[in-house]
């Protein structure tokens, strides 16, 4: 199953990048480059999703509208899609 949540990006004083998801809480990813902190957004998020959903009350949060974001100064906003695997072998 597919899961699209928005996750902000920005540049570190340390030069690489970090990505932090409104929607999900102290869910976070960083990267030397962009890309990297959108592979590995990808990655946490996916984490993240299926650790809520393995919880036997677990739901996910509703998903911020990316023009509801309000950017700061060198920010960006990707959406983020996780691709979670509820069998083995079996994908929707």
């Amino acid at each position: 199953m597919k899961f699209m949540y928005p996750a902000i990006i920005r540049k570190t004083e340390q030069g690489t990048w970090k990505a932090t998801f409104p929607d999900l809480e102290c869910c976070e990813a960083e990267g030397e480059t962009l890309e990297d902190a959108v592979e590995r957004a990808n990655e946490a998020a996916c984490e993240w999703i299926s650790l809520e959903l393995s919880e036997e009350d677990g739901h996910l949060p509703p998903i911020t509208d990316m023009r509801d974001i309000h950017l700061q100064e060198g920010e960006v906003v990707r959406n983020i899609c996780a691709n979670i695997r509820f069998t083995d072998g079996w994908d929707e």
